[in-house]
C-alpha cells in the first residue's frame, strides 16, 4: 500500500506530526522502533517545562504561545490533563544572562512577569534561600507537561484520524524515489509521496551525519527533600531555572508533583558526555547524583537529601541550539525535524502543525526561520 506521508519516529514530533497530518486527511503510516511513550530517547521523565518568558531566543515566544493553544486543544480532544500551569522562576543574578535574557525575551512580546528581590523571594517561596544579589523573574503562565502522556494523547487521535501506526518495528533504510520516497524496515518495504523523519537522538544516523548533531548523555534525579515536601508542593513552588554563580551552567527542576513519596525532580541542563543511544551509559553513578545535588542545594538546602531515584536521558544538540525544521538537503520531498538541544518538547504540539503544513503545502505561516536546515551549508 502507498501512502501520502510516511513518519519516522513516533515521540514526542512525530506522534504529533502523525496526528496533524491525520487530522487533515492525509493517509499516514507512523513508524516506530520502540513501544509508544518509550523510556529509550528524550521525551520521558514524567514532566517537561513550559515556559513563555524564552531566554534562548524571543523568536520562539510566538510559537510557544501557539503550543499552548494546541496543547489546550488536544487534552480537550483527548479527554486527558496534560499541561500543568504553577508558574514559573528564573533565579540568578541580575546581570546574568540568563536573568538579563528571560526579561529582555518577555518584553518583547509582552510577557507578563514580575521581578522579585532577596527576601521577597524567600518570603513567597519559603525552600528558596537566594544568594546575594539574587532576583527571581517569576511568570505566571509557566508549568509543566506530563511527556509520556501527551505522547499518547497525539498517537490516540492520531489514530482516531485514520493514521496506521506501526510500533516495534525498525527502519532499516530510506530513499528518495522520484516523485515519493520508500522506506525499508525489520518488516516490510513502503511507499509515499513524502517522508516526515523525526527521529530524536536517532536523527543522526538515519540521516546519515547531514547535520552537525551531537548527543549527550543527561541525568535526571529525585530528590526528598529534608524535612519532607510541604514547601515543595505545586501550590507553594513553581516550575524552576536558576543559573550557577559562577555564570554559564543552568540547573532546573519542579514541585513535588507525586506527592511526598515522589520527591522533587531536578537536573542540570546540558552535558559534555556525548554518546549514541546505542554507547549511552544508562548505569547511574555516586558521581551523577552529586553533581546535582550540589547544585541544587546552594539555593534550595533542603534538597541536600536522599535521591529517591535518577533516569538518563539524551539531548540532540546543533552548534546554536536552535532546532533543525525544514526541507532534507538532498531530498525535497523529505522533512526533518531533529536537533531540539534539550529545550524541544514544550513546542512538540506546534512543530507537528509545521511539519504537517511543510509535508502537505510545502511551506508554513508560522515563524520557522530560524530553524532553517540551510544555516549549515558550507559547514566544515
Amino acid at each position: 500500500m502507498s501512502y501520502d506521508v510516511i513518519v519516522l519516529g513516533l515521540g514526542a514530533m512525530g506522534s504529533a506530526a502523525a496526528y496533524h497530518l491525520a487530522a487533515r486527511g492525509v493517509r499516514v503510516l507512523g513508524i516506530e522502533q520502540f513501544m509508544p511513550a518509550h523510556d529509550h530517547g528524550s521525551s520521558h521523565g514524567g514532566s517537561r517545562i513550559i515556559r513563555q518568558a524564552y531566554f534562548e531566543s524571543a523568536d520562539y515566544i510566538p510559537l510557544v504561545l501557539r503550543a499552548y493553544e494546541l496543547w489546550r486543544k488536544l487534552e480537550r480532544d483527548a479527554g486527558a490533563r496534560l499541561l500543568h500551569v504553577t508558574g514559573g522562576m528564573t533565579l540568578g543574578s541580575r546581570h546574568g544572562e540568563l536573568v538579563r535574557r528571560t526579561m529582555a525575551a518577555a518584553r518583547e512580546h509582552a510577557i507578563p512577569f514580575e521581578v522579585l528581590e532577596g527576601a521577597e523571594i524567600a518570603e513567597r517561596f519559603p525552600a528558596v534561600r537566594p544568594l546575594t544579589g539574587d532576583v527571581a523573574v517569576v511568570e505566571p503562565h509557566a508549568g509543566y507537561l506530563l511527556p509520556e502522556e501527551c505522547i499518547r494523547a497525539h498517537l490516540k487521535m492520531a489514530e482516531r484520524a485514520g493514521a496506521e501506526l506501526h510500533f516495534e518495528e525498525r527502519a532499516i533504510a530510506w530513499s528518495g524515489a522520484g516523485h515519493g520516497v520508500e522506506v525499508r524496515t525489520s518488516r516490510g518495504t513502503y511507499s509515499a509521496g513524502h517522508l516526515v523523519i523525526a527521529a530524536g537522538p536517532w536523527a543522526e544516523s538515519e540521516l546519515a551525519g547531514v547535520f552537525p548533531l551531537r548527543v549527550t548523555r543527561q541525568v535526571m534525579a529525585w530528590i526528598q527533600p529534608r524535612g519532607g515536601v510541604t514547601d515543595f508542593v505545586p501550590e507553594r513552588f513553581p516550575v524552576w531555572l536558576a543559573e550557577d554563580p559562577e555564570g554559564g551552567a543552568v540547573t532546573y527542576g519542579f514541585p513535588a508533583i507525586d506527592g511526598e513519596g515522589g520527591g522533587v525532580k531536578a537536573a542540570i541542563h546540558g552535558s559534555d558526555v556525548v554518546c549514541t543511544p546505542e554507547t549511552i551509559d544508562r548505569e547511574i553513578h555516586a558521581a551523577d547524583l552529586k553533581r546535582i545535588v550540589e547544585r541544587v542545594k546552594v539555593r534550595m538546602p533542603a534538597l541536600d537529601g536522599e535521591v529517591l531515584r535518577a533516569k538518563t536521558c539524551m539531548y540532540t544538540k546543533t552548534p546554536d541550539e536552535n532546532f533543525v525544521i525544514g526541507s532534507h538537503p538532498h531530498v525535497p520531498n523529505c522533512t526533518v525535524a531533529c536537533g531540539f538541544s534539550g529545550h524541544g518538547f514544550k513546542f512538540s504540539s506546534v512543530v507537528g502543525e509545521v511539519l504537517a503544513d511543510l509535508a502537505v503545502r510545502g511551506k508554513t505561516d508560522l515563524p520557522v526561520g530560524i530553524f532553517d536546515p540551510e544555516r549549515f551549508e558550507g559547514r566544515d
